[in-house]
């Protein structure tokens, strides 16, 4: 598995904190470790794991206009995939993660006896069906193919926003957790499970794809703009959000970054940047 790590970090007069404590022979707590974030002087300190766009790239704003302000110090770490950020958190190499929505991270704590928790919502990213050879549905005929996410949550995500354009026809009440055997009418369209960050690669392979909204915009696909069914913003339950591992919601940094994620600066940011095909999300996570 291949992860793109970039560290980029902001700290205010980090050279004349190290003299001054020094000079007064000041010795760290013992127990800050413990903590979620940490504090340098009045500077809370915070690492997050996020995927590159648009997590990090949200991340890299609030760094750059919003943290040194509010008295933060934000470092982001990019992984590339819906694993590692998770374990990072689980095993304390980052005080928290950008990346996944409620399902997700349902399905990952119940796998892997993890148990990380949701913060604040941020962004809703609209899946959306994608291909380089059809303008419209109307092309997806017997004998199409199409690859879809291969985790639970998004696979889906998947074959409801599918059943939800008339592509396919799925037993009733499966809801979020339907699976490829749920299908009652395929109409002659054989479905290709793959990795999720594969998927936008599949484009050339396959007739259609199914991305989540990240990988799409990494690729240059507008969700907005480019797919030829997204997923409607409107109650939707996949909202993206800041997590932390269980205990540390409360930590002064995690509350301080999550009030800045939720700001009007980021909204506009989101706004401005990803018309369209990156949402702003802000309420209660999970939600």
């Amino acid at each position: 598995m291949r992860t793109h790590l970039r560290t980029a970090t902001l700290v205010a007069s980090a050279a004349a904190l190290t003299l001054s404590l020094a000079a007064c022979g000041t010795d760290s707590d013992p127990n800050s470790g413990d903590d979620a974030g940490s504090s340098a002087g009045d500077s809370q300190q915070i690492t997050v794991a996020a995927n590159p766009n648009p997590h990090a790239q949200i991340l890299d704003f609030v760094r750059d206009n919003l943290a040194e302000d509010a008295g933060l110090s934000l470092t982001v770490q990019e992984f590339s995939d819906y694993v590692l950020p998770n374990t990072a958190v689980d095993s304390g190499e980052v005080d928290a993660n950008f990346f996944q929505h409620q399902p997700y991270l349902d399905d990952f704590n119940a796998n892997h006896s993890t148990d990380i928790v949701p913060v604040v919502n941020v962004h809703l990213e609209p899946l959306g069906l994608y291909s380089k050879s059809l303008d419209s549905l109307d092309g997806l005929t017997e004998g199409s193919t199409i690859a879809i996410p291969d985790d639970a949550s998004n696979g889906g995500r998947a074959l409801q926003l599918l059943a939800q354009n008339d592509v396919i026809e799925l037993k009733d009440g499966v809801g979020a957790n339907a699976v490829l055997g749920d299908i009652t009418d395929d109409r002659g369209i054989t479905f290709t499970e793959l990795e999720a960050a594969s998927l936008p690669r599949a484009l050339d392979d396959f007739d259609a794809a199914i991305v989540n909204g990240n990988y799409a915009l990494e690729v240059g696909l507008s969700p907005d703009e480019d797919a030829i069914a997204l997923e409607e913003a409107e109650g939707n339950p996949y909202a993206n959000f800041l997590a932390v591992k269980a205990g540390n919601e409360d930590d002064p940094a995690v509350q301080t970054l999550a009030r800045l994620l939720n700001s009007d600066e980021v909204k506009q940011f989101i706004e401005d940047t990803y018309p369209g095909s990156v949402i702003p999300a802000f309420g209660t996570p999970g939600a």
